[in-house]
């Protein structure tokens, strides 16, 4: 089983929605994401949220469309996006994809983040990735890794989210990296490009963010 969370990012942010549409998906809605899937005929298996940014006629809209709807007051110590990624990892799904987590507001950016990084998830091992029209970004521990060419995202970069990412190699890559420690801070593995259909990297300790993106939205 794969989840899709569809949040309530900027509508110019999200990528054609329907490209990650199959029978192996649920979609879940949280907040104005909800309302986003019902406008691109997209049915939402359950929504989250405390529906602060959707109009009247939008709240009618959801409650006739959706059956299960779990609802919040906006004074809570959770994001409506930390609701349903909890949700999301407790049904055990092979992955996750969020969209409409990106763009807008930074702090609600980084927020989003930060929930990537929580140890349960991490202690998981499902692979979420933040989704939009010019970026993918999912976070990994150490060990090592196989990535895709894509014609779309053309470039790849690696941040370090702890104090040290520690023997970093990359390998595939047209700038190559053998077991280089990288201190939290660095910009040394921004804009990579894969010269190969496929490529590797890999490291002893730590957590990197990787982010797949292109200049402009396809």
């Amino acid at each position: 089983m794969e989840l899709n969370i569809v949040a309530g990012g900027p509508s110019r942010y999200f990528p054609d929605l329907h490209s990650y549409h199959s029978n192996e998906v649920k979609w879940i809605g949280v907040d104005r994401g909800v309302f986003t899937l019902l406008e691109h005929g997209i049915e939402a298996s359950i929504a989250f949220g405390d529906f602060d940014s959707v109009t009247e006629e939008q709240w009618k809209t959801i409650q006739q469309n959706v059956e299960d709807v779990k609802t919040y007051q906006p004074e809570k110590d959770e994001t409506d996006l930390e609701l349903a990624l909890n949700w999301a990892i407790n049904q055990k799904p092979q992955s996750i994809k969020i969209f409409g987590a990106t763009g807008g507001r930074l702090d609600h950016f980084m927020g989003n983040i930060q929930l990537l990084m929580q140890p349960r998830l991490l202690d998981s091992k499902i692979k979420v990735e933040l989704i939009d029209t010019q970026n993918r970004l999912y976070i990994t521990e150490s060990g090592e890794h196989t990535v895709e060419k894509m014609n779309d995202l053309k470039y790849i970069s690696f941040i370090p989210i702890t104090d040290c990412v520690k023997e970093l190699s990359l390998e595939g890559f047209k700038y190559p990296l053998k077991k280089r420690n990288i201190l939290r801070g660095s910009a040394l593995c921004i804009s990579n490009e894969l010269i190969q259909s496929s490529g590797t990297f890999s490291f002893t300790n730590g957590i990197l963010m990787v982010i797949r993106s292109s200049d402009e939205a396809s």
